[in-house]
């Protein structure tokens, strides 16, 4: 998914302005959304542009399979679909807000990211009707004091997973007969992975291009479900938990320790093509996102298998179900009626069809996935009963995200000490505006 960029402040007074604005547009025309819609499939031709930043994940095909049915129903209004960069995507979107040039649509990441920047984002409450909106499951992750009473900013493309996938195959040549749930079962397969010449787990950049390093926020959300509840994960918003905190390290330290032991590939920092080094059979398991489920089952077919990262003392009793981006409607749109068309389409059963089609998980109320490993996902905490996590990405503040999106790969690699990356992550902590850490995500404001 993800790599922010700092919100800047003046940006942020500018957008403001514009919001205000918008909202009082958004007042009266909102009203008259129902008349509006209606027209907006029978009226002159429009041409709305909408940005994505998936590179070639599954939702790049997922978003432009919705274009194109939306299209079909809607033949006056034509969407240009625009792929931009995901390592400077924001900053795009940041700086075509202030001058208006920018897209109707665009995707967007919940939680704080959506707080952060919706200056420039469109409430939908006036919008979207509310009986459609309520087809969506995660609604609170989009929504001011992630309360969504207060109107979305954000429709959902679907229900995401951080997740662990292994190759069957290696680990039937291992003598591994079932994955790990802990910490010391980790590294007592990992040791015989490495007996049995396979690279126990494997770190590289990879289908978004987020970066020239891998992500490791996956791993991190993981790290902390084992460390805290999901009460608990505030505490790392607000500070009642520092990020120096020794459980925190303790978990760092094992974290780092298997790439010290040999379990993982050498090179970390440089390694490229994750999922291509997956499918190869070198590999026993990897972390990613279930946006890359497809891609991996179109070659492993069979071999592939889904399991809950084991970043825990005891057996892992969480995972990372959330519904971590969609597509929002910016406030300067000249085209909201249409466009708002568009993001009702995305509630509709159909849309989440198409959606599961392209080897996503939908994010609409009683859509099946029908894919026999995204219900296994499914199934952690529908049966499993394992306790549902966001995206940690999504709930601690950015700038915190860029700071450990920088010193975390060091810290697997042995580039820094555990204390050192934990004191990195707390110092970015420290120098955010008082309004940025807060009691609570609900309380969370940019700036201050």
């Amino acid at each position: 998914m993800k790599v922010p960029h700092r919100w800047d402040k003046r940006v942020a007074a500018v957008l403001g302005a514009s919001a205000v604005a918008a909202s009082c547009l958004a007042a009266t025309g909102g009203t008259a959304f129902a008349a509006g819609a209606r027209e907006a499939s029978s009226g002159p031709s429009v041409t709305l542009t909408l940005w994505q930043n998936y590179g070639t994940e599954a939702n790049a095909t997922a978003t432009t399979n919705l274009v194109k049915a939306f299209e079909k129903l809607h033949p006056n209004i034509k969407i240009n679909v625009v792929a931009q960069p995901a390592s400077n995507y924001f900053s795009l979107l940041q700086a075509a807000a202030i001058s208006h040039t920018g897209p109707d649509l665009a995707v967007m990441w919940t939680g704080l990211f959506t707080l952060q920047y919706k200056s420039y984002l469109q409430n939908l409450k006036p919008w979207v009707p509310a009986q459609d909106l309520a087809r969506m499951e995660g609604l609170r992750w989009t929504a001011d004091g992630l309360n969504p009473a207060n109107g979305s900013y954000v429709i959902p493309l679907e229900d995401q997973f951080y997740i662990g996938f292994y190759n069957k195959a290696l680990f039937k040549k291992a003598k591994v007969t079932s994955v790990p749930r802990t910490w010391s079962q980790l590294f007592s397969d990992c040791a015989k992975f490495k007996a049995a010449g396979v690279t126990c787990l494997y770190y590289g950049s990879g289908s978004q291009s987020l970066g020239a390093e891998f992500y490791p926020w996956y791993d991190l959300s993981y790290m902390m479900i084992g460390a805290f509840s999901l009460p608990q994960w505030e505490g790392l918003f607000n500070g009642k938990i520092p990020w120096t905190s020794p459980k925190v390290v303790s978990q760092l330290a094992k974290w780092h320790q298997l790439y010290a032991d040999g379990y993982t590939n050498k090179d970390v920092i440089t390694a490229i093509s994750s999922l291509q080094n997956f499918e190869k059979g070198n590999v026993a398991m990897l972390i990613k996102g279930n946006w890359d489920t497809a891609i991996l089952q179109s070659s492993m077919k069979g071999n592939l298998g889904t399991f809950v990262p084991p970043f825990s003392n005891t057996p892992v009793h969480g995972v990372v179900q959330y519904p971590g981006d969609g597509y929002s409607m910016t406030t300067y749109s000249q085209h909201k009626a249409q466009a708002a068309q568009f993001l009702q389409f995305l509630t509709t059963p159909e849309a989440a069809r198409i959606v599961a089609a392209s080897g996503l998980i939908p994010d609409v109320r009683g859509v099946s996935t029908g894919n026999t490993l995204s219900q296994e996902m499914l199934d952690f905490a529908a049966k499993t009963h394992f306790a549902k996590y966001p995206m940690l990405d999504n709930v601690v503040q950015p700038d915190v995200v860029t700071a450990g999106s920088k010193v975390l790969p060091q810290l697997l690699a042995g580039q820094v000490t555990p204390e050192k990356g934990a004191a990195e992550l707390q110092q970015a902590w420290k120098q955010l505006p008082t309004s940025e850490r807060g009691s609570s995500w609900a309380t969370y404001k940019v700036g201050g």
